[in-house]
């Protein structure tokens, strides 16, 4: 894209997913995602009605007359948005291919927490990092999340799952709410995931698309491998590639539900063929319900 066609673009984004925000996210966010505790704020004369375990000794003696502390929600947060930039993302059957499904879905996420004055970061992997751009708060900075996620040329092809959460794990010392957003076609992660896990609120957006999981019976097609680049023919119409396919997504999804219950670690299924409003939003209800 040309320098004008990125801006245009990034203004549509902006434009689509901010109405989302406004629409749907007015309260579901604060309300799920709270602050770190209580912190305090001031001290105010007693008042009747007030609770006498808030009183503070200190300076109501020195006053001679009761005053009490007062506390605020420490409201302030971070988002981390993990976001998977290997080229099986760079596929969409339908009307949109997943990074760029994956780009709006940060964009919501992202608005959604500037509005509750929280930070948003960064992390674009593939089989290695590619970019961090660390938390800030700030509109100015949505806009260079969402220009980067629009036109960053990732180096690497392949996933790696693993290298990304460690590295989370190692620049992202406080508890952050993390956003990994991958399709999670992926080996040799769990332990990472566990460790991140433990520090942080993992959130796992599984991005699929229809025709990854069921293929057209149109006979004989030469098949590449997005990643890895290796090129085989395959029979559409044999019984055996359609339920070999079958048992593979069967057992893939088996595996994830298991990572992700003994992880602790809470899923939004998104299929590309699809609205991701209504998933996202139904998150969001089931956590508010959850607390």
């Amino acid at each position: 894209m040309t320098t004008t066609e990125l801006l245009k673009k990034v203004r549509q984004i902006e434009i689509k997913t901010r109405g989302m925000v406004n629409h749907l996210f007015s309260g579901e966010y604060h309300s799920v995602f709270k602050g770190r505790g209580m912190e305090f704020s001031e001290v105010r004369e007693y008042q009747y009605g007030d609770d006498i375990r808030s009183i503070d000794w200190n300076v109501s003696a020195r006053f001679n007359h009761p005053f009490v502390k007062i506390f605020e929600e420490e409201r302030e947060l971070t988002v981390m948005l993990l976001v998977d930039l290997s080229r099986s993302e760079a596929f969409g059957s339908v009307t949109a291919m997943k990074n760029e499904i994956a780009t709006e879905i940060c964009a919501v996420l992202a608005f959604s927490a500037i509005r509750n004055n929280d930070k948003v970061g960064l992390i674009l992997f593939t089989d290695t990092i590619e970019k961090f751009i660390p938390p800030k708060k700030g509109k100015s900075h949505i806009l260079r999340i969402v220009r980067e996620l629009l036109s960053f040329e990732p180096s690497g092809s392949r996933t790696s799952l693993r290298l990304g959460l460690e590295y989370l794990h190692n620049v992202i010392k406080k508890r952050a709410i993390t956003f990994v957003i991958s399709d999670f076609v992926d080996a040799d992660y769990d332990d990472a995931l566990r460790i991140a896990a433990r520090r942080h609120d993992v959130i796992a957006i599984t991005l699929q698309d229809p025709r990854e999981r069921e293929l057209p019976r149109v006979g004989i097609v030469n098949m590449r491998d997005a990643e890895s680049g290796q090129e085989r023919w395959i029979d559409t119409n044999s019984v055996h590639v359609q339920q070999s396919l079958r048992t593979y997504w069967k057992e893939h999804e088996a595996r994830l539900r298991k990572l992700f219950l003994s992880t602790k670690v809470d899923r939004i299924d998104i299929r590309i063929d699809q609205p991701y409003i209504k998933p996202l939003v139904d998150f969001f209800k089931l956590r508010e319900r959850r607390l």
